[in-house]
């Protein structure tokens, strides 16, 4: 039987960041415009800055889903038909919304936009979704907290195409449902202005309101999710399109996740399965983010072993040490657009688009007037390193932390 290879689905919170989404191996992307979006403090897009974004994504084959997923009041309807018009014209693939409202306006206004339900719709049954397959959704974005069994009873009793996510952060909360943000800083959370509430620190009391400890830092977070080691038995459910979370992540970050997980999925649909890439793998998407991960409520109930309570330690690396901005064939040198400090003896990687990670030590470091530098020590510097393998522009140099 022929395996149905699923959409890898990534983040895009700016034009830069969707390019290198598509670049490292997505299939399609989501971002949110100006308004409508849940993610307020990212970069999001302007309608002409969309219209740049979905001409690249169709000249690559991808697609490009826009969010318009807010919990609407009144005031917020007043442009959203023409607003949906114009994503219409532009081109976008679909639109993801939580609001029903959007279905009415978006049949009237844009019939020609494929209508996704967003996980912060919180659909965790068959009937739910069969009432969406009804109203015209072709896609739903399942509930974070759905299990394994909850999922292929879905795929098995609906039409509809069924999206998760696979990576990322948690909400503490039913997706879609928190009001902490409101209540502790005015900040809407399902208006695009959550400020992470469930990631403070909070003092304990005991019963009669006296402070425990002042060292308590006491909180409520999730671990992330990563479902790095269950790829192989979504596939066998059949879900349509797995799902990376991260519009505000950083270009390291995007490249590096979607090219992690562009790689498994071929790996497991080609049936060349790598158990040792597997473990390699798993360390990649740790580095990356460096938050602990679980898979949350797939394999089982989501307990204690999922949640941070006493407090997390998220020290930022330096990974990230340079982008590939060409290689010099006649000097077999790497030109380098720098982003933290390497040394001469330094062991790298690199890591890119249609190649294999490539090791090398750091033998010679040079600026652009070709003197010699012990070390690389200005972001965004320009730099030469040798390197003897022929490496794609845009590919990215890290820390080795694999061998």
């Amino acid at each position: 039987m022929m395996i149905k290879k699923p959409e890898l689905l990534a983040p895009a919170g700016s034009l830069e960041k969707l390019k290198w989404a598509i670049d490292y191996g997505a299939d399609a992307v989501y971002l949110g415009g100006t308004n409508y979006s849940l993610r307020a403090n990212a970069k999001n897009f302007t309608l002409e800055e969309m219209e740049k974004g979905v001409k690249y994504a169709h000249s690559n084959n991808a697609k490009v889903y826009v969010t318009v997923n807010i919990v609407f009041h009144d005031e917020d309807v007043i442009n959203l038909g023409s607003y949906l018009t114009s994503l219409q014209n532009i081109g976008v693939d679909a639109i993801i919304f939580s609001d029903p409202l959007v279905i009415d306006v978006a049949k009237k206004y844009a019939p020609k936009l494929e209508l996704h339900l967003s996980t912060q719709a919180s659909v965790l049954n068959k009937d739910a979704c069969n009432y969406y397959v009804n109203q015209g959704v072709k896609r739903v974005v399942l509930a974070r907290e759905c299990s394994k069994n909850d999922i292929a009873d879905i795929i098995n009793n609906t039409t509809a195409e069924v999206e998760c996510f696979i990576h990322g952060a948690m909400c503490t909360n039913l997706s879609g449902r928190c009001v902490l943000s409101n209540y502790f800083t005015n900040r809407d959370a399902n208006r695009g202005g959550c400020c992470q509430v469930c990631r403070f620190n909070f003092d304990l009391y005991d019963k009669n309101d006296n402070l425990i400890s002042k060292d308590s830092n006491f909180s409520i977070a999730p671990k992330d999710l990563s479902l790095a080691k269950y790829i192989k038995g979504m596939i066998d459910i059949g879900i349509d399109s797995f799902k990376l979370e991260g519009r505000m992540r950083s270009i390291y970050y995007i490249a590096t996740i979607v090219s992690t997980y562009r790689k498994l999925i071929d790996m497991y649909c080609n049936k060349n399965v790598d158990s040792a890439y597997i473990n390699r793998a798993i360390k990649i998407l740790y580095r990356c983010a460096n938050r602990d991960v679980a898979p949350q409520f797939f394999d089982k109930k989501a307990g204690v072993n999922e949640q941070y309570y006493g407090g997390r330690q998220e020290d930022s690396n330096q990974d990230f040490l340079a982008v590939v901005t060409d290689y010099d064939k006649r000097n077999k040198e790497l030109v380098l657009e720098q982003r933290n400090y390497f040394k001469t003896g330094d062991k790298v990687t690199v890591f890119g688009p249609g190649m294999d990670d490539y090791s090398f030590v750091i033998e010679r470091i040079k600026d652009e007037l070709g003197n010699n530098l012990d070390a690389a020590r200005h972001p965004q510097e320009i730099i030469r390193v040798k390197c003897d393998k022929i490496i794609p522009k845009n590919a990215l140099m890290r820390v080795n932390f694999l061998d």
